[in-house]
């Protein structure tokens, strides 16, 4: 199921929200080694999840965590804008229509074939979410193994720049253009599937 919440700040009381800040601790920070908040020693949060910031959470029907992503609109603070404009050749895209995506998370205990099942579930539902809400390009930064997967899903995706080593990893920025026929792109390239039930629960953190 597809969970969608507009805000982070009340992870305590949401157990959908709680379990996807945990599992993006268990990838980001016991797997990735990322250098990055974690609250109470179980939640990875950081700057970017307030009131404004968006999030698609899969789970399966007992509420576990499968997979996530974080929305954030370009015209406040974001990710490349703030930390890796030099990611991008010309200036860094931002504006009505244009959100980033960041944290896309999968949960470490899936085996390999649910991996991708989720995966492009994840990525079906964000291009879902982007044609019911008037979001006409995403961006984002991506380690290179990541960014060479996203490039190869048959959507229109181009590189910001070229990538850098930034902190001893390969970064690189990409822009991914959402139209109409995104979803049948996606099909030909057997990525588009997305959840069978969608769970719109948009609650805005005081």
């Amino acid at each position: 199921m597809l969970h969608i919440f507009e805000g982070g700040g009340r992870l305590a009381e949401d157990a959908v929200l709680a379990a996807m800040f945990e599992a993006r601790k268990r990838v980001f920070v016991d797997l990735l080694g990322w250098d990055v908040p974690v609250l109470a020693g179980r939640f990875e949060v950081d700057q970017f999840d307030d009131v404004h910031a968006r999030y698609l959470v899969l789970t399966d029907r007992q509420g576990s965590h499968l997979g996530s992503a974080r929305l954030l609109d370009t015209r406040r603070p974001h990710i490349l804008g703030a930390l890796y404009p030099e990611l991008c050749e010309e200036e860094v895209p931002s504006g009505t229509g244009i959100a980033e995506i960041t944290r896309f998370c999968l949960d470490r205990r899936l085996r390999a074939p649910e991996r991708l099942i989720v995966r492009n579930q994840l990525v079906s539902a964000l291009v879902d979410h982007a044609l019911g809400a008037g979001i006409h390009l995403y961006t984002g930064v991506a380690e290179m193994g990541w960014l060479q997967q996203i490039l190869s899903f048959g959507w229109v995706c181009r590189p910001l720049g070229l990538p850098r080593p930034i902190d001893g990893t390969l970064l690189g920025a990409l822009a991914i253009d959402i139209a109409r026929d995104t979803p049948s792109l996606l099909a030909r390239a057997g990525i588009y599937q997305p959840p069978v039930a969608v769970i719109e629960e948009r609650r805005r953190a005081a």
